[in-house]
């Protein structure tokens, strides 16, 4: 079986006092979710989570890998793919995206973030995620 290897981020900005997530509809799929992509030869995972939300998003973040949550999951016939989450604070929500992979961008408070994800890994992900921040 082959394995594979991404990273991301659940990518936040605070707006007042709400936390406001960061969902993109991948073009490959049209799943929501959050912004990762395959580990490049030579890379850290945070190096990788850095670039993949840069490239996806057009975003400058603070990486935050006190947060750090993996899933598995199968995305097709023999192939094993692992993706590692850290937590990412937005300095600003003005979302550039990458046209080739994104097809839309949401900034979402929590509830809404949950009702929108796609799949249950990711929401299990979100739940983590606002639990780490409060």
């Amino acid at each position: 079986m082959k394995e594979e290897k991404s990273c991301g981020a659940v990518t936040y900005y605070k707006d007042n006092q709400d936390f406001l997530f960061l969902l993109i509809q991948h073009k490959n799929g049209g799943h929501w979710s959050f912004p990762k992509g395959h580990v490049e030869k030579g890379e850290t995972e945070e190096e990788t989570a850095l670039r993949e939300i840069k490239e996806e998003t057009g975003l400058e973040v603070e990486l935050n890998n006190q947060f750090r949550e993996t899933t598995r999951f199968s995305p097709k016939k023999d192939v094993m793919k692992e993706v590692v989450y850290f937590m990412a604070k937005a300095n600003s929500n003005k979302v550039t995206r990458q046209l080739e992979e994104v097809s839309q961008f949401l900034w979402l408070p929590y509830q809404e973030a949950l009702n929108k994800i796609t799949y249950s890994n990711d929401k299990d992900l979100l739940i983590k995620a606002q639990n780490f921040l409060q």
